[in-house]
């Protein structure tokens, strides 16, 4: 029987889902999330529309899959230190210094905020991930005594992100190793280790 037949639909896998991803992440470089279609992504994967949709509900599934393909398995890194782990996970393929995740990020800001669909599948999707990567690597840097107990972790775990971004696109400098790790060592590290500055009590 064929998979109509039965009821079933064959999956998109391996190597296949790969190219699909490779010339998704293309399109999205070259023409942003607004402008990128299904029939386009399909066009340069020199596949049918209806092969993407056996996969992929729709166009923010698909850009969401790529851009998690292209970022690699989710994994704590665990190298003994706070520094060691944070560079080990915000560096690398698709990583803040990756040339192309950089690039899509960019897209992928502009569409958040026009797309609410897109915007909730990649909340779900790429951030939740990376959030408990993140929150999970200050845990166990806490344990080592590497974080004051007092931080509030909400507030410091997004911050390396965001710092570098920072300086990224609005200031226009490169990203590298070697800015993340003066961002660690200026502002993130003393932070985690220090805690929160108290104000002082009022005097009578």
């Amino acid at each position: 029987m064929t998979p109509a037949e039965t009821g079933t639909r064959p999956r998109v896998e391996g190597e296949r889902a790969l190219e699909i991803f490779e010339a998704t992440l293309a399109v999205l470089d070259e023409v942003g999330y607004d402008l990128l279609t299904m029939d386009a992504v399909a066009a340069r994967a020199k596949a049918s529309k209806a092969t993407l949709y056996r996969r992929w509900k729709g166009k923010p599934e698909l850009v969401v899959a790529a851009i998690m393909a292209h970022k690699g398995e989710t994994v704590v890194p665990d190298t003994g230190s706070l520094r060691g782990d944070l560079l080990a996970a915000y560096c690398g393929s698709g990583g803040l210094n990756d040339p192309l995740a950089k690039s899509v990020l960019s897209a992928v800001v502009v569409a958040m905020g026009r797309d609410p669909e897109f915007a909730e599948v990649y909340r779900r999707d790429f951030i939740g991930p990376k959030i408990a990567v993140s929150r999970a690597i200050y845990d166990r840097a806490r344990v080592r005594g590497e974080v004051h107990p007092d931080v509030d972790l909400d507030v410091l775990a997004p911050s390396l992100a965001g710092i570098v971004l920072h300086r990224a696109f609005l200031l226009g400098e490169a990203v590298t190793p070697d800015l993340v790790g003066r961002v660690l060592d200026e502002v993130i590290l003393p932070a985690a280790l220090h805690g929160p500055a108290h104000a002082p009590r009022p005097t009578a």
